[in-house]
């Protein structure tokens, strides 16, 4: 597992949060940002399936990505995350400043993923 990279604790049963970059705290999210981003990836580590509006598929970063959709009194948030057969990768957390997911978000999260693939876990 890369240096930077942190486990969540987890409930018996859940998947594992891995965390690669990025983090969701107030600030920059607000309190109540914060919260619903806590509540989604709780779903998401216990199994629950996310679509529309909460979530939607990244083909363009690779196979199993999604990116969670979190909106607060700040602005529009997206938590770049893969889901594995015992874990949710978090590859990247962002304020959403565009309509497309920059170039160079893609390549990071690419980048990212190969490198946390290449570890022994």
């Amino acid at each position: 597992m890369p240096d930077s990279a942190y486990r969540s604790s987890r409930r018996r049963g859940d998947k594992e949060l891995v965390w690669l970059h990025g983090e969701v705290k107030s600030p920059p999210f607000t309190f109540e940002g914060r919260q619903q981003a806590g509540f989604l990836l709780r779903q998401l580590q216990k199994g629950l399936h996310l679509s529309a509006p909460h979530s939607r598929l990244l083909p363009s970063i690779g196979a199993r990505c999604h990116e969670l959709r979190v909106r607060d009194e700040v602005g529009f948030w997206r938590v770049i995350y893969r889901i594995d057969s015992d874990e949710i990768v978090i590859v990247d957390v962002h304020q959403k400043k565009t309509n497309r997911l920059p170039k160079r978000v893609i390549d990071a999260c690419k980048r990212r993923l190969r490198a946390y693939d290449a570890t022994e876990r």
